[in-house]
């Protein structure tokens, strides 16, 4: 498969849950944040490793166990909670600086230091993403706006770890996504039951909201997200997450009767012009000149080392996300 088809693929995932907040606002049931975080992971989880047929072995018992609370056991529940707090598109944005979380853990925990153009173009999307929050900064609730802050840190922080570990030997994204899900949500369970009691009563709008949520964005979006980070640079797909704001900007303007003003407009076509420089291969000219050695490996400047040279493999997965309420 060539490039763009790989970056179309992957940049399904974020498109994706551009709709989560959309549809948890209009088809899900009010004020059950963990419920619907539990009925998003759990399943989809199930039926990953029911196609995986492969389960951790020895030490990724933990490590998946650690992964899964980081990218979706602590992510989904707090991204859930900023859903139903924080108007529409609004606080997700939080999580266009995703890829700057990401570029600066990476310099911590995996010595891999980011160049100028990727951190230029990574401020350049959140700035534009944030022109889209500026008209509503008065409405912000501060309990959702922290959620989606800390939501983005965890997920970052898993997207770093899931790096360095790599995976274990024959193990492909289908099964690490399953693993990742399936612990997740099983550490949501039961968490949803002791704070929100016992399930609510589910008519065939919230069936239908649930089964588009389990599927769509979680099965299958966190399938191909984990299956572009395994074709691609870390940067480049990182740099897709703002297509989760802006998608959510345009489904509240054109489904749910939003406004935008120019401002918004124009950050919606900064934050886009961003992401698709980001996808941009820098030309050779530019490798040869910014390829820098470290510890005698040449390191080339745009990207983030490949697996091939620190022994894991690249797997990750970066929640890119957007509000609407």
């Amino acid at each position: 498969m060539n490039r763009a088809a790989t970056i179309l693929l992957t940049a399904y995932a974020p498109i994706t849950w551009g709709s989560t907040y959309a549809v948890t606002t209009e088809f899900l049931p009010a004020d059950r944040p963990l419920f619907t975080a539990m009925m998003r992971a759990l399943p989809a989880g199930l039926l990953l490793l029911l196609l995986a047929r492969r389960l951790p072995k020895g030490v990724w018992w933990g490590k998946a166990a650690v992964l899964g609370a980081l990218n979706i056991g602590a992510f989904f529940p707090l991204l859930f909670l900023s859903a139903y707090r924080l108007p529409g598109g609004m606080a997700a944005v939080v999580g266009s600086v995703g890829p700057l979380f990401v570029a600066g853990l990476s310099a911590l925990v995996l010595s891999e230091r980011p160049t100028v153009r990727t951190l230029l173009t990574g401020i350049a999307a959140a700035f534009g993403v944030s022109l889209v929050v500026l008209k509503a900064a008065g409405s912000l609730d501060a309990i959702g706006l922290l959620a989606a802050v800390a939501s983005t840190a965890s997920m970052s922080t898993g997207t770093v770890l899931t790096k360095r570990w790599g995976r274990p030997e024959g193990v492909g994204p289908l099964a690490l996504t399953s693993w990742q899900l399936t612990m997740g949500g099983l550490l949501i369970a039961p968490l949803a039951f002791f704070v929100e009691g016992a399930p609510p009563a589910l008519d065939g709008r919230n069936i239908a909201g649930y089964v588009y949520l389990s599927i769509a964005g979680t099965a299958v979006a966190y399938w191909l997200w984990f299956r572009g980070f395994s074709r691609l640079s870390a940067t480049q797909v990182s740099l897709l997450g703002p297509l989760s704001p802006l998608t959510a900007a345009v489904i509240g303007w054109a489904a749910l009767g939003q406004s935008l003003t120019a401002v918004q407009v124009a950050g919606m076509a900064l934050a886009f012009a961003a992401t698709l420089f980001g996808q941009l291969k820098p030309r050779e000219k530019a490798q040869s000149a910014g390829a820098r050695t470290v510890a005698g490996a040449p390191v080339v400047a745009g990207s983030f080392s490949p697996a091939s040279k620190n022994g894991r493999k690249d797997s990750m997965d970066l929640s890119g996300s957007a509000v609407r309420r």
